[in-house]
């Protein structure tokens, strides 16, 4: 009885305390609509600097990525040239890298963001970012974003590095990549991703099958045909030579980089990781690429086997990148099925391409062409068949306009430099190994009594 009386005297006294507080209450109850509390204006700007960290992430992870990529190449590269060839090749991408950075950031931005719906290109100049302890506007860091796209931009230059591999001259083929890294690919980037006259006409892009990979073709064929191929590639009966690379080791290590990198490649062109429904995207991109490449190494592992009875380690590693090229123009609304057999398709292309570019006496070292170029018009093309807000008719135009501007510019570079200093080393240099000839380093050190003589 003692409980119960004062568990009764408890609840009157709850319920006088809550009575009496009702005023006070209702002086702080919720604002009208429109007005806007301290508290509220707080998590806003909380919400919007967390979408804005996440955001600047997703560009610096993707870029780093994407950087990497650059280590994929060189690798890929090494180990499809000879050995006489492979230092070479190393040096022409850390130095194409290295062109790419410091011409995106002195004519290529600006050049390639035009800030004006349907425009052709951007201004020349300079870009820059806020002073260290400034605050960014917008949805990212600046810096993040220039970093981002910069390194697109080596992608394209390393894809040209090793169609011309083993007969072109270093410098030469440095200044043409000081050309493409600087002018020729910002302005084309600028049609769709700079807001530019495709965007407008509603051409689509994701990541870059046409606006990377097949400038970054165009490019490497313009320059294969001005080039010719490599000495003893090609017999006068028409017969094709074999000229085995250096280490499949290496060119299966290559790959694997490139399959990595491309996560940031694709993952990291849905351009923002603020919300759940990003996130989202971002992982279903992720997953897509993945399943691209590999469908399109067992449509090359399957398609070897039925035409030559032996499976091509090449062609299954060029196979992995052509089902990422083929992709990178829509890796997210395919369903997973459909991303299979996009990157299948893609891995069937660099089959059937490769020899066709031999009876053509095209001389295409680690296969550039067929997979950036072939596969990016035949990923440019899929798009509409998963993405319904895309046309073909549009995409073509699209696939037309960059492939004529790029042949067509990069045609004119490459005879430009071949009429003032040449592009291709000589006869006894070729023969020598690039290696020795152009950088001077020794491909087979021999060792005496004394030591190593380089």
């Amino acid at each position: 009885m003692t409980f119960k009386r004062y568990a009764g005297a408890g609840a009157g006294a709850l319920a006088l305390s809550l009575v009496l507080a009702l005023p006070a209450l209702a002086q702080t109850a919720a604002p009208a609509a429109g007005a806007e509390t301290p508290a509220a204006a707080a998590d806003f700007a909380s919400a919007k600097d967390t979408a804005f960290i996440f955001n600047s992430l997703l560009f610096l992870m993707g870029g780093f990525l994407v950087m990497w990529m650059a280590a994929g190449f060189a690798m890929l590269e090494a180990g499809l040239v000879r050995t006489k060839n492979v230092s070479m090749q190393c040096l022409k991408n850390v130095a194409l890298y290295a062109i790419a950075g410091i011409m995106y950031l002195l004519v290529g931005y600006n050049l390639m963001y035009t800030n004006v719906d349907g425009g052709f290109f951007g201004s020349f100049g300079v870009y820059g970012w806020p002073a260290a302890g400034t605050a960014n506007e917008g949805d990212y860091a600046v810096a993040s974003d220039w970093f981002f796209q910069m390194v697109f931009v080596a992608t394209a230059a390393s894809i040209v590095s090793g169609t011309l591999a083993e007969r072109i001259k270093l410098w030469p083929f440095l200044l043409f990549t000081v050309i493409l890294t600087g002018f020729m690919y910002p302005i084309t980037g600028s049609w769709k991703w700079g807001k530019g006259w495709l965007d407008v006409m509603g051409f689509s892009d994701f990541a870059g099958s046409t606006l990377v990979h097949s400038v970054g073709g165009w490019a490497a064929l313009a320059g294969a045909l001005v080039l010719g191929a490599r000495r003893g590639k090609y017999g006068p009966d028409g017969a094709v030579h074999p000229l085995p690379g250096s280490s499949m080791p290496l060119a299966t290590l290559g790959t694997f980089i490139l399959w990595l990198g491309w996560f940031g490649f694709n993952g990291a062109s849905q351009l923002a990781m603020g919300t759940n429904a990003d996130v989202s995207d971002i992982a279903r991109i992720f997953a897509n690429t993945n399943l691209a490449a590999c469908g399109g190494v067992v449509a090359a592992i399957l398609l070897t086997q039925a035409i030559y009875k032996k499976v091509d380690i090449t062609m299954a590693l060029n196979g992995a990148l052509a089902g990422l090229v083929s992709i990178t123009a829509e890796p997210l609304t395919p369903a997973p099925v459909a991303a299979i057999i996009i990157g299948a398709i893609g891995g069937i292309i660099v089959v059937l391409a490769v020899p066709m570019l031999d009876k053509l006496k095209i001389d295409d070292v680690v296969g550039a062409i067929p997979v950036h170029l072939l596969a990016g018009i035949w990923g440019t093309l899929a798009v509409p068949l998963t993405n319904d807000e895309t046309s073909f008719g549009t995409q073509i135009i699209g696939i037309l306009a960059y492939g004529v501007f790029t042949f067509g510019i990069s045609l004119v570079v490459w005879f430009v430099l071949k009429a003032t200093m040449g592009i291709r080393v000589s006869a006894e240099e070729e023969a020598l190994g690039l290696d020795k000839a152009e950088i001077g380093v020794e491909a087979y050190p021999e060792f005496s009594g004394s030591g190593m003589r380089s």
